[in-house]
């Protein structure tokens, strides 16, 4: 292990993660600023210094609080191997944003030609899961934006795949958003469309309590992954597995009893 001047280290190419939560990092570099780095990050020699392949979390939290230098693993990755790795270690966290997951898949599959089945077994998912995934790029990119930020799930994206035209997509989101509709809503109301009724024509069928169940879930959301953040910056491997029906919506939390002090970013 040796410490580097950050200024050296470049980020890695093939980051999944387009955002990052600025709550979650201000959260790490203090407790690095407490602790000190717990864990090194890995990186690789490149042409002008280093390239980040694990810790990006864990770098810039240090660049926040103007560390000069950080612990890191100077490995001998070729470019797959690193590319590989960067991409797999983000992937198996659980907070990835919707989209990343499946722009991550779709990198790997298509410039490394993985298998789907192979990438399956790499992540411990089903091929399925990863089909399903990747079938979600085929939404528009505005479309893909509002559904980030709304946190709407999985299955309101899929339910919009029936969808051929972009400007029908913006037109079902923009009601899914304004009347806070739950996933057999959106179905309906995608059907409609597609049989050319007016989706503002009638009600749909909505429970007169289903709006406030909503918001209290996404409240209930934002917490549980708030917690698991929480656990994780605290040394703990935990995995979150989300599932939605119709009228339920189930979260498994596991964590992995704790071998030692791990610190993850």
């Amino acid at each position: 292990m040796e410490h580097l001047p950050i200024h050296l280290i470049q980020t890695s190419q093939y980051q999944p993660r387009s955002t990052f939560d600025e709550d979650a990092l201000d959260e790490l570099a203090q407790s690095i600023a407490e602790h000190g780095v717990l864990h090194p990050i890995v990186v690789r020699r490149s042409q002008v210094g280093y390239e980040l392949v694990v810790g990006e979390r864990r770098l810039r939290a240090c660049r926040m609080l103007g560390f000069e230098t950080i612990p890191a693993l100077i490995r001998d990755f070729a470019d797959k191997q690193a590319a590989e790795l960067a991409l797999i270690e983000n992937l198996q966290r659980k907070d990835l944003r919707l989209f990343e997951e499946a722009e991550g898949y779709r990198r790997l599959l298509d410039e490394f030609g993985m298998t789907q089945d192979e990438l399956a077994a790499r992540l411990g998912k089903s091929q399925s899961s990863i089909a399903n995934k990747l079938r979600l790029l085929k939404l528009p990119e505005a479309a893909r934006e509002i559904i980030s930020r709304e946190m709407l799930s999985e299955r309101h994206a899929r339910a919009l795949l029936r969808l051929d035209r972009e400007d029908d997509v913006l037109k079902v989101l923009g009601q899914v958003v304004e009347r806070n509709l739950n996933v057999r809503q959106t179905e309906e109301l995608v059907e409609r469309v597609i049989q050319r009724v007016d989706v503002e024509a009638g009600p749909l069928k909505e429970p007169p309590k289903r709006t406030l169940v909503l918001k209290d879930l996404r409240t209930f959301r934002n917490s549980i992954k708030s917690l698991t953040d929480t656990l994780q910056r605290s040394g703990l491997e935990v995995a979150v597995e989300e599932r939605e029906s119709d009228d339920a919506f189930e979260l498994l939390v596991v964590v992995r009893k704790p071998v030692g002090v791990r610190e993850d970013g």
